[in-house]
């Protein structure tokens, strides 16, 4: 257990992390170092290797020979859905849309991709000036061999909550495929081509309803999960759906009140049971497992205070200017696992708007294999709080050796300064 914080440590903890500057965690980054397109090989990629200060070029092919024979490796399997629309008014104006979220009949994303003939979901909207509340857009396409009249609508104008209904028995998730597009991140500067469709989804991936992919999932491929398998390496399974809130720059001056999106976890008892037997040695595959994992051991501490069941991680819950005695990584997992045992859970669903920056105490994991992130996102913070300052040493090197940048750019495997708490 982790003893109380005084009131006077939890203020000036806070009166640090509102002080962050963010032009502290920017760099010069050039179009030309964004990976527009992925490599041909998705395991050719680069891989750099930090590890206590220390830095080493590789392949990714070689990832096997870096990690522990007892690491367990979490991946995040949410899949990509073609989650962008465009529908063309009368007057010629086109309307696009972003699906964001789902909200009515229900807001488990899973659920809302089997549901038929109506739903609502909050969306980004381009060009709302043109579509104005109480105008309904239109549409005829072919679903599995049906023409489907779809309708669009309003169901909250101020919130961007849309309506779609549609007259065939066919499903959401076969609507949009037949509808939408990948949409790829904004920073790439183009439209989705035909092969985004395949090199913009991991090989794992199996739970539609993301609108961003965990990029650093892209460089595994079944030789390299071979290699793995010989070397003993495990690896387990999460689903976070990636909202397109990952993509928003920070633009207050106090980091803290950056508003952060909530988006959807799943978790299943066999991935807990995992966890509990690999708890020392568990190192996320992206940025999003890695929210997801710290997320869990947040819950895991709501339970085993007694405080709720329902699993929702505030963006600022886990710093410490709560004053409360914390359980173990060992603990938190234990409690979710007789939470979910007792009650028969085979998986738990929740959301997050976990934010981590620079101060953050990392509680499950040891070291994280990721991309290389925009200047002065979330994400950066998020490397800063995982690496310390050697981020910039991290990034100046990947940019001196032609390293490739973002969704689609090469990888790093880090390594946690110092322990877990």
């Amino acid at each position: 257990m982790e003893g109380n914080r005084t009131a006077d440590e939890a203020a000036l903890w806070r009166k640090e992390a509102e002080a962050i500057d963010l032009q502290s965690y920017t760099y010069d980054l050039p179009d030309d170092r964004i990976a527009k397109y992925p490599m041909e090989v998705r395991d050719q990629s680069k891989l750099m290797v930090y590890r206590g200060g220390e830095l080493g070029h590789l392949r990714f092919t070689d990832i096997s020979s870096e990690l522990p024979e007892k690491t367990l490796l979490v991946f995040n399997d949410t899949k990509v859905i073609p989650a962008r629309a465009h529908f063309k008014k009368e007057t010629g104006a086109i309307i696009e849309l972003l699906l964001l979220h789902p909200e009515l009949p229900t807001r488990v994303i899973n659920d809302a991709m089997l549901v038929t003939h109506a739903c609502v979901w909050e969306c980004m909207i381009g060009n709302k000036k043109r579509w104005k509340a109480g105008d309904s857009l239109s549409n005829v396409i072919q679903v599995n061999g049906f023409e489907v009249h779809l309708q669009v609508s309003y169901h909250d104008y101020e919130r961007n909550l849309v309506r779609l209904t549609w007259d065939a028995g066919v499903t959401f998730l076969d609507l949009v495929k037949a509808l939408g597009e990948i949409p790829l991140p904004p920073y790439l500067n183009r439209d989705t081509e035909e092969p985004d469709k395949e090199t913009y989804q991991t090989v794992y991936a199996n739970h539609d309803g993301a609108v961003a992919a965990p990029t650093a999932g892209l460089h595994f491929t079944p030789r390299v999960f071979d290699e793995l398998e010989k070397k003993g390496i495990g690896k387990a399974f999460l689903t976070l759906h990636v909202g397109a809130g990952t993509f928003q720059p920070i633009k207050v001056e106090k980091v803290t009140e950056h508003r952060m999106h909530s988006e959807q976890v799943v978790f299943t008892r066999e991935l807990i049971n995992d966890l509990v037997q690999s708890v020392d040695h568990i190192v996320p595959v992206g940025t999003t497992s890695l929210r997801s994992l710290e997320s869990l051991y947040w819950y895991g501490v709501k339970l085993f205070a007694g405080e709720t069941t329902d699993f929702h991680i505030e963006k600022l819950y886990p710093y410490p200017w709560r004053e409360t005695e914390l359980p173990t990584a060992a603990q938190s997992l234990q409690a979710i696992a007789d939470h979910m045992d007792a009650g028969g859970l085979h998986e738990i669903v929740g959301e997050t708007e976990i934010f981590i920056f620079p101060g953050y105490r990392f509680r499950l994991c040891r070291g994280i294999i990721t991309n290389y992130h925009q200047p002065g996102s979330t994400l950066i913070l998020l490397v800063a709080a995982f690496v310390g300052n050697d981020w910039k040493k991290i990034y100046s090197e990947a940019l001196s050796n032609d390293y490739r940048f973002l969704s689609y750019g090469d990888s790093s495997l880090l390594w946690l300064n110092g322990d877990v708490s």
